[in-house]
């Protein structure tokens, strides 16, 4: 698949990373309202609850019918403090297992979008099998017999990501990063020196360029100087680029699509 030239080479790793987190960044449900129609929601994971930092549901694009879901950020603290920050509890990650069992029966496509800084680190979530959670969705993605896309639009962070990120195609905005922790993280495990974060991001190579590099991205997607913050606009950069990943993926057989999908991972 072609990719149009990144129009931000002159950036530091670490002002991508704080582009990528920007409070005004195009979210989920911005995503879904632009990008798609006739969008159902799918709630709780039939075992313990709902969790409101994971979102999952069926739609249509362009008249096909998929399955979406996605990591929820707020805009303030109080919608922040709803979602969890972005960082799902195990509930979350088995309500998207349900929704891709679903979306495997009905022979729809997983399309998933990616905004998190990692999965939630609190002791419930630890209590509940966050580990084995995470787990069960990249075994159950696995072998989904089904097309399935992952967007990194913002963080791309730890398991939180990986969980929704195995996917036939990935594609990043320009201004997304995508990394096993942050680079405050990184540079605390380190050195045991958050502040030399910027140092940290320079040497994770966690951007969209470093991705494609290492032949774990796509497809880049160009940002206007800024980065995204208008959601029509980012939808409307999107929206081919789903269309060409789309078309290409349906056009394999179940058999196919699996040897392509296991052949990708083995060779990380």
């Amino acid at each position: 698949m072609n990719t149009p030239a990144p129009t931000l080479g002159a950036l530091m790793p670490y002002e991508r990373v704080l582009l990528a987190r920007s409070p005004s960044r195009p979210r989920v449900r911005d995503y879904i309202s632009e990008l798609f129609t006739d969008f159902f929601e799918l709630r709780g994971d039939r075992l313990s609850g709902d969790d409101g930092a994971m979102l999952c549901g069926a739609a249509l694009f362009e008249d096909s019918p998929v399955t979406v879901a996605g990591n929820v950020k707020g805009t303030n603290l109080e919608s922040n403090i709803a979602a969890g920050f972005g960082m799902s509890l195990p509930a979350g990650y088995r309500k998207f297992q349900r929704a891709a069992r679903q979306a495997e029966k009905f022979r729809r496509p997983v399309i998933t979008f990616i905004d998190t800084p990692g999965a939630s680190p609190v002791a419930q979530a630890e209590e509940r099998g966050q580990g084995e959670a995470i787990a069960r969705c990249l075994f159950e993605l696995s072998a989904l017999k089904t097309p399935i896309i992952a967007v990194i639009t913002g963080e791309g962070g730890s398991g939180g990501a990986l969980a929704l990120g195995l996917a036939d195609t990935v594609i990043m905005l320009e201004n997304a990063v995508y990394s096993v922790l942050s680079p405050e993280g990184f540079a605390s495990i380190l050195w045991k020196d958050a502040s030399r974060a910027s140092e940290a991001a320079s040497v994770m190579r966690l951007t969209a360029e470093d991705l494609r590099g290492f032949g774990m991205a796509d497809v880049i997607i160009p940002e206007p100087r800024g980065g995204f913050t208008d959601k029509a606009e980012a939808a409307c950069a999107l929206r081919p680029v789903l269309r060409r990943a789309l078309a290409e993926l349906v056009c394999f057989d179940t058999s196919e699509l699996l040897r392509r999908r296991t052949a990708r991972y083995r060779a990380y």
